[in-house]
């Protein structure tokens, strides 16, 4: 089963590294930020209750008294990684934004630590100083900070949410269909997201153009969108939320971490970022905190109290 969730969580990874640049491709055709998340979140949402309605009803179903966690998991989990990473990336390069957002594995380090009082080997904080210290590179600090300082706001609380999302994955019961899960939030998303994206001003005109972000490969948008649609969102989440139920949170954010080399690469590759030297040394340096502090939770286990002694036999 650990095998398979691994499988599952590198799938995933690759999956969710299309999404920003396949974001690249709607804003560019004159959608907002806000407005390319709503039609992602509404599209997945509805797409995935039809077919559940369809063909596992009862996956739809969610008990009452589970409600306000699957409330907060459509505002934070989903709605709030979304919304404040696709702004990110309209003021940093998606590789900067990923690596933001990924500082993820180092806050469910500290919620394990202060929150779950659970003692954790050196190593988780060594790892988490060293993703610290690789961002500092990455943001070139000593610069006083070269990139835009909403941007990097925006990408740590992204960042936040999506500490979030996998605490929430690996705690949910087995009330809840996974599936309804994700089904129930992307559509909550979207409803949550409706008067800050204000669908009824949406250009859905621009599905219809071909567009090209600066630096980029010219694409149909209505391609991008749909690929957005099925591969980053309803396919990336539906293998992540798998994953860590088979693993656990500090394991899914490890190898979901890879997901800042994946869409560092497919940004190159669709939309022409690139990253300067020091963005790259820092960043394989806060991919290697963030997996030895992990690694070190993952690897952490409640103490026990001492073995009691044996009760002696008598003949």
């Amino acid at each position: 089963m650990r095998y398979a969730g691994l499988a599952l969580a590198f799938v995933s990874s690759c999956c969710f590294a299309f999404s920003g640049p396949m974001a690249k491709y709607l804003i560019a055709a004159g959608l907002a930020p806000i407005e390319a998340v709503w039609t992602r979140m509404a599209g997945a949402g509805l797409l995935l209750v039809a077919v559940l309605a369809l063909v596992r009803p009862r996956a739809l179903r969610i008990p009452r008294s589970m409600m306000p966690f699957v409330g907060l998991y459509a505002i934070m989990a989903v709605a709030g990684v979304q919304a404040l990473y696709f702004v990110a990336i309209t003021r940093l390069p998606v590789g900067i934004a990923l690596l933001l957002e990924f500082m993820a594995p180092v806050m469910v380090v500290a919620w394990v630590r202060v929150i779950r009082k659970v003692r954790l080997a050196r190593a988780a904080y060594v790892g988490a100083v060293v993703a610290v210290v690789g961002l500092g590179i990455v943001v070139e600090a000593w610069q006083g900070l070269r990139l835009d300082a909403l941007g990097l706001l925006l990408g740590l609380l992204a960042g936040a949410c999506c500490a979030g999302y996998f605490l929430m994955n690996d705690s949910f019961s087995d009330e809840i269909d996974p599936l309804g899960l994700i089904a129930w939030g992307m559509t909550g998303a979207a409803v949550v997201l409706i008067p800050f994206a204000r669908p009824w001003d949406i250009p859905w005109s621009a599905f219809t153009a071909t567009a090209s972000p600066e630096g980029g490969f010219a694409l149909p948008v209505l391609g991008a969108y749909l690929w957005m649609v099925l591969v980053a969102t309803v396919v990336a989440y539906i293998l992540g939320v798998n994953a860590v139920r088979r693993l656990s949170a500090a394991v899914g954010a490890t190898v979901a971490s890879l997901e800042v080399i994946f869409g560092a690469v497919v940004a190159w590759a669709l939309v022409g970022e690139t990253l300067g030297a020091f963005q790259i040394f820092g960043g394989l340096i806060v991919i290697g905190g963030a997996l030895l502090a992990q690694t070190a939770t993952a690897a952490t286990k409640p103490e026990l109290g001492p073995e009691p002694e044996p009760v002696p036999v008598t003949p």
